[in-house]
Formats: structure tokens, C-alpha cells, sequence
């Protein structure tokens, strides 16, 4: 017997998409492999009552909470095969379950790619974030690097600004990254550019003191931004034949149907920016109501 809905992914979408499903009275499995890309990331900001909790909190409080609707079942296994059996899906699993659907909810969110700069790892999320939104406050009015080259640049750039005025945009290397209007606009707020390439974070335990630059010299900052490269975290919408926007995310309509008919999006697979959780868990009920409706539609 096939549950009503697969959900593949356990952040905020995949999570509160389970919890609309089973208070719907659906049946529902959920994979969760636990490994969240927020795993570095110490507080989730912007969430009306977590503010500031710790992601791995915010994820048991959720299981805690799916645990009382029995129709829901949380699976620790990492999904390695998906494929359509008649009108539902098959879903193969790491130790080597197969798992039947009518619908499957793909939640497994992004992947990001920092630049190739020594080091940048042990700062990203403790003192380098890629959200203002999320982060800025706990940045607010300290000098701050903004790392990031081609369009984004001026845009990240411009967005930091509003939490300090103490900036300076780094490119690391490339050289055609702001329009003449654009440098104009960052100079005349005494935004300071460097095209040069960072060849070392300094700092301690995470926290950001100054970078170095290749001829030498060294920038004061406590903090920043860095634009990273945006993927899909699993290939399982590429391999359902899932159309994409123009950012890279699988295409939805509002209530998170994909342009193929059984399958549904939410969270980062499908919003890329921002990438807030909070907009994921707001995605994933969406998500929810459009498979309960179309269950429905179907049962009748």
C-alpha cells in the first residue's frame, strides 16, 4: 500500500509540509539523512518565536511535533533512486528499501559553493554569512568585507549597507565585475572596492579579524558576506525530467506543483533566494495544501 505523499528532505519545507499532510489525515514518509546544509550555522534569525535558536533545536522541536500524528513516519535513510511505477513513484533508499507514493514532495534544498579562499570554511556561518536578512543584526555598524563578483556583487553589496556603513567589496581576482554607474554609486557612500585576490581569512575560532590580499596588505574587518554558488542538493528533480526558473530552482506554481504531474517542490529546491527558513517552512505548507487538494480531486 503506498503512502499519500513521500516528502524527500528534512529542513523547515519538508518538515512543515509533513506536519500540514498528517494534520490532513495523510499518510506520509519523510527521508531526512540528517545532513542539513545549515549544519554550520549557529542561530536561525527571522522566525517569529525561534529567534535565534539553534537549527539542530529547531529540527527536534519539529520531530517532537511530527511524532504525534502517527500517519507520519520520519526515515533516516538518504534517498539514492526515485522513479514513476504507474500513477504514483518508487523511491529507493541507501539500505536498499523501496518505498511506493502517489505524490513525492521534493524538499532536499541547496548546496552552496564558497570561492576558493584558504580557509573560508571554518568562518562561513560564525562570522561570514551569505544572508543579511538572516545575519546582519549581529553585524550591525562593524566593519564589514562583502565577498562577491559578477552581478551580485553590487547587489550584496548594496544590501549590507544597510546594517553598516563601514564596507569594502572585494571581487577576488575578477576585474569586470560593476558598471561604471554602479562603482560610482558604492564610491559616493565611501564603499571601498579591492579587485585583488584574498589569499588569506585571519582570525580565531571562527571570528574574522582582517584579510590579506595578494601584494600584501592587510583589511580590518570583524565580519561579512559572501555570495555563493547556488546548486540543487540532489539530482531528483533533473532525473524526474522537472522544468527550472531562470535562478536554477525547479519550477513551481503557488502551491508547489513541478510541471510534472505527481510531483511537488518547496523550500530551496525551488526558491532560491532568500534562503530563509522561514520562507521554507511557509513553502513546504504550501506544498501541502496543493497535494492534499489534489488527492482529493483525484479521490472524487
Amino acid at each position: 500500500m503506498a503512502v499519500d505523499c513521500a516528502i524527500i528532505g528534512g529542513g523547515p519545507a519538508g518538515m512543515n509540509a509533513a506536519l500540514v499532510l498528517g494534520r490532513a489525515r495523510r499518510s506520509v514518509v519523510l527521508f531526512d539523512d540528517n545532513r542539513p546544509r545549515n549544519a554550520a550555522t549557529r542561530h536561525t534569525h527571522g522566525f517569529l518565536t525561534r529567534d535565534g535558536v539553534k537549527p539542530s533545536e529547531l529540527r527536534e522541536l519539529a520531530q517532537k511535533e511530527l511524532a504525534a500524528y502517527s500517519t507520519v513516519e520520519v526515515k533516516r535513510q538518504r534517498v539514492t533512486d526515485i522513479r514513476r511505477a504507474g500513477s504514483g513513484f518508487h523511491i529507493g533508499t541507501g539500505d536498499g528499501g523501496w518505498y511506493a507514493a502517489r505524490k513525492v514532495l521534493l524538499a532536499t534544498g541547496l548546496r552552496e559553493t564558497l570561492p576558493q579562499i584558504p580557509g573560508i570554511g571554518s568562518y562561513y556561518g560564525r562570522s561570514l554569512f551569505n544572508c543579511p536578512y538572516c545575519d546582519g543584526w549581529e553585524l550591525r555598524d562593524r566593519p564589514l568585507i562583502v565577498i562577491a563578483d559578477g552581478m551580485n556583487a553590487f547587489t550584496l553589496t548594496r544590501l549590507a549597507y544597510q546594517w553598516s556603513k563601514d564596507l569594502i567589496l572585494c571581487t577576488n581576482g575578477a576585474r569586470r565585475t560593476l558598471s561604471h554607474e554602479e562603482l560610482q554609486k558604492l564610491q559616493s557612500r565611501g564603499i571601498r572596492l579591492t579587485r585583488q585576490r584574498i589569499v588569506e581569512l585571519e582570525g580565531k575560532d571562527g571570528e574574522l579579524h582582517s584579510i590579506r590580499l595578494e601584494e600584501g596588505s592587510r583589511v580590518r574587518c570583524s565580519g561579512g558576506f559572501v555570495s555563493p554558488i547556488w546548486r540543487q542538493a540532489a539530482l531528483f528533480g533533473d532525473w524526474l525530467g522537472c522544468e527550472v526558473n531562470d535562478q536554477g530552482g525547479i519550477q513551481t506554481d503557488r502551491l508547489g506543483r513541478t510541471s510534472v504531474y505527481g510531483v511537488y517542490a518547496a523550500g530551496d529546491s525551488s526558491v532560491i533566494a532568500p534562503a530563509q527558513a522561514v520562507i521554507a517552512a511557509g513553502e513546504g505548507s504550501k506544498a501541502a495544501i496543493g497535494i492534499n487538494a489534489d488527492l482529493i480531486q483525484e479521490d472524487f
